[in-house]
């Protein structure tokens, strides 16, 4: 009796403390991801301002409408131009859900 009871309780005492190492270990992992996604929120809201800050100014660019897409600087401008609008439009959409 005294045997069963001393061996369950150190099958306990293992199962606790691998329990113990276990959830220490997983909340370490859940602070690093947490660094980790506030690192990518950073990023993104850089990316967000340069993005905005890019589709402003060739939209000022294009104001004038000088570049034509006839020529290759025109067809830069334009490809430039759609994929910069094509970010922000995205961004915008996650700012929203926000």
């Amino acid at each position: 009796m005294l045997i069963t009871f001393i061996i369950l309780f150190i099958l306990a005492a293992v199962v606790a403390g691998y329990l113990g190492y276990r959830a220490y270990y997983l909340a370490g992992k859940i602070a690093d991801a947490q660094e980790y996604i506030e690192e990518l929120e950073l990023t993104n809201e850089y990316m967000y301002g340069k993005i905005v800050q890019s589709y402003d100014i060739m939209q000022q660019i294009d104001q004038l409408g000088a570049f034509e897409s006839e020529d290759e600087a025109g067809t830069t401008f334009q490809l430039l131009n759609e994929v910069i609008t094509e970010l922000k439009e995205q961004f915008d959409g996650e700012e929203k859900e926000k």
